[in-house]
């Protein structure tokens, strides 16, 4: 998939309730955000811009040498901002590959950025995701860890049915990890955030599930690990531990 025709956009707010100002806390040296946009460089999968409503946020990427734009303080979800930052980018529809990645996996390896994006080479994939085998007993039950059920349909490929906070599938057998990065196809974002809330998203509190729900298929592609979600004091000391030998 060509470099040029993806955009990776990173949707970033300020209204965090378990860390306010999430994206401008300090990380070795650097706002958090500054480091997903250095992550998302060097993936090398195509053009980086946050998406945020945050003029500070903004100001905090381009000190460091990333690209913001933006976007409205009212959207509902990280999809629906992304969509408009990618309006304002490109009206003119080049971009047809959108990279949603997270702005609290500041760990997160830039090959899993580009990983995120083969499951697309299938023309029938209208979304493409990420996952890992959970290897932590504790992270089997824990509802904050969100488990991929799906076909396996290669080594390090699933089909994505269902994605649940609950302990799933049952019995013998890997569970999967759900890593929260997303590659859509620009029709399919745009189908997506014209879809209204589904019965199971509002259940779950899981917005994946609305696009499961429409009979879009998401695939997912197995990586290693899993990268450090920042949304506690607790994870934010261990990304500052993890990046510490960085340079500011």
């Amino acid at each position: 998939m060509a470099e040029n025709n993806t955009l990776i956009l990173i949707p970033a707010r300020m209204a965090a309730t378990r860390l306010p100002g999430k994206p401008l806390l300090d990380v070795a040296g650097r706002p958090m955000i500054a480091h997903v946009v250095a992550r998302a460089k060097e993936s090398r999968a195509g053009r980086a811009v946050v998406a945020t409503d945050s003029a500070d946020i903004a100001a905090a990427v381009t000190a460091h040498g990333g690209e913001a734009v933006i976007t409205r303080a009212d959207h509902p979800s990280g999809s629906d901002r992304i969509h408009e930052a990618l309006e304002k980018l490109d009206g003119a529809g080049a971009i047809d590959t959108i990279i949603n990645l997270q702005g609290d996996l500041p760990t997160i390896a830039p090959d899993d950025i580009r990983a995120v994006l083969k499951p697309l080479n299938d023309a029938a994939v209208d979304i493409a995701t990420l996952a890992a085998i959970i290897r932590k007993d504790e992270e089997q039950t824990n509802p904050n860890v969100v488990k991929i059920v799906g076909s396996q349909i290669g080594s390090d490929r699933l089909r994505a049915l269902y994605f649940t906070r609950a302990t799933a599938p049952y019995g013998e057998g890997p569970r999967y990890h759900h890593i929260g990065i997303y590659a859509y196809r620009r029709t399919a974002l745009k189908r997506f955030v014209t879809l209204p809330p589904s019965p199971l998203e509002i259940r779950e509190k899981l917005e994946q599930l609305r696009a499961l729900e429409a009979g879009m298929r998401i695939d997912v592609a197995i990586v290693d690990s899993v990268p450090l979600g920042v949304d506690t004091p607790h994870d934010l000391e261990a990304a500052r531990h993890a990046l510490a030998g960085q340079i500011a």
